[in-house]
């Protein structure tokens, strides 16, 4: 994203909004409508800043108000907002570079705030850096045919056949229906190929399992 260069361009302490269940990812897009106050104070502070928000999720712990937080999430930048008449706002945050958790800063604010680390995840900045890892399409494709087909989804076998990848993976990892848990390890994938591999895993193992939901043994 222009000017992001570095993880030193970021914010070291930024506000989170922990949700399971919704991840983002560098380059990904995530809609998101608000509505409760602390979260509408997160956004109006948050626009007449830097507009950036840390998407995060929870884990098991901590007092109901205040779950204990997943050891990473992603940065994102508000880069559309808009207001509905009843108050709601609806933005869309684009990924810029996923964090460590660090301490959570003692703030006055109705939302938390951490200070983040993001050194290990500087690659996130420049993704036109990488090389595209090599992908078995087929294999890939025919995956989540099944998967979606399970689902009663619409599938389309020309763009899991013929898309970028990177946008494909990210598409997929954000915006299928998997587990919290399985979100969180697509999210902390060191790579982009480690990404690629854990998606096609987690797409081959639902297909094992049987009509009445029961999994296969894996050997």
């Amino acid at each position: 994203m222009p000017g992001y260069r570095r993880t030193a361009d970021l914010p070291q302490i930024i506000p989170i909004f922990p949700l399971d269940g919704a991840i983002l990812l560098p380059g990904g897009e995530l809609p998101l409508q608000v509505f409760e106050p602390r979260y509408l104070n997160m956004v109006d502070d948050a626009m007449a800043g830097d507009r950036v928000i840390g998407m995060i999720q929870t884990r098991a712990g901590g007092e109901r108000s205040r779950p204990n937080l997943t050891s990473v999430g992603c940065a994102g930048r508000i880069t559309s907002f808009a207001e509905t008449s009843d108050g709601r706002y609806l933005i869309t945050l684009t990924g810029v570079c996923r964090f460590a958790v660090g301490e959570e800063i003692s703030a006055r604010t109705p939302y938390r705030q951490v200070r983040v680390d993001f050194a290990t995840f500087e690659p996130d900045l420049s993704p036109e850096d990488q090389d595209a890892p090599e992908m078995d399409r087929e294999r890939f494709a025919k995956a989540l045919k099944r998967y979606l087909n399970r689902r009663e989804l619409d599938v389309d076998d020309e763009t899991a056949l013929t898309a970028p990848i990177e946008p494909l993976v990210t598409s997929l990892t954000m915006g299928l229906p998997f587990e919290p848990s399985e979100k969180q390890a697509l999210l902390e994938a060191e790579t982009l190929a480690a990404r690629i591999r854990t998606l096609t895993a987690l797409l081959e193992i639902d297909a094992l399992e049987d009509d009445d939901g029961a999994p296969h043994s894996v050997q």
